[in-house]
């Protein structure tokens, strides 16, 4: 493990902070602590990712929010779409504690279901989508599990969203995806940060 914040359990002293981000047109409450990524405010290559991700054109059924920290990408999709449901999974129990509390603040907990997986470990269903903004620090062994393994937890015409910035290896990412599900579309670029998209075609 290369960083604090991809560990089960960090070993820092916790440090409660609370506050309010504009999330695809809502306000959202968060409380974060010390030992997760992005504590201060939500990061930008989630913004990015969340205002890219078009829900529109994948199928029924849920979506995944992989590595979900705090839980900003998907409380803030569950606020947007309230007919969607949503499993938000992370490595990190102190980061899952904080997406509960966080779900239950802004009234999503109902459609959200969180719990501990390492990459794709304690995952069983198939998703109408899977958005990640992976743990680069984590290593690219992670990274690219991440990306190559979700095909196997897409339904027909799923979708895998992903943000990474240019110079931490997004070119290779899109080669990796493209290859993967023989498909991979970068549908936004903002400062840096690439969104690549691959849809799994049911194909064995």
């Amino acid at each position: 493990m290369n960083d604090f914040y991809y560990t089960p359990n960090p070993d820092v002293v916790h440090k409660i902070q609370q506050w309010d981000f504009e999330l695809l047109g809502n306000k959202i409450a968060f409380t974060t602590d010390n030992g997760v990524f992005s504590k201060k405010r939500v990061d930008y290559g989630s913004v990015v990712l969340m205002n890219a991700f078009n829900i529109s054109k994948i199928p029924s059924g849920k979506i995944l929010d992989l590595g979900c920290g705090y839980g900003p990408v998907g409380i803030a999709l569950a606020k947007k779409y309230t007919d969607r449901e949503f499993d938000l999974v992370d490595v990190n129990n102190r980061a899952l504690s904080l997406a509960q509390t966080n779900a239950k603040n802004n009234g999503v907990d109902n459609r959200l279901t969180i719990h501990n997986s390492n990459i794709y470990e304690n995952i069983q269903s198939k998703y109408a989508a899977i958005v990640v903004n992976p743990p680069i620090r984590a290593g690219k062994m992670v990274v690219n599990t991440m990306l190559s393994k979700a095909k196997n937890h897409l339904l027909p015409s799923g979708t895998l969203t992903a943000v990474l910035q240019k110079k931490q290896g997004a070119p290779s990412a899109k080669k990796l995806m493209k290859s993967t599900f023989g498909n991979c579309e970068i549908i936004k670029k903002d400062k840096g940060y690439y969104i690549l998209e691959s849809i799994y075609n049911g194909d064995k």
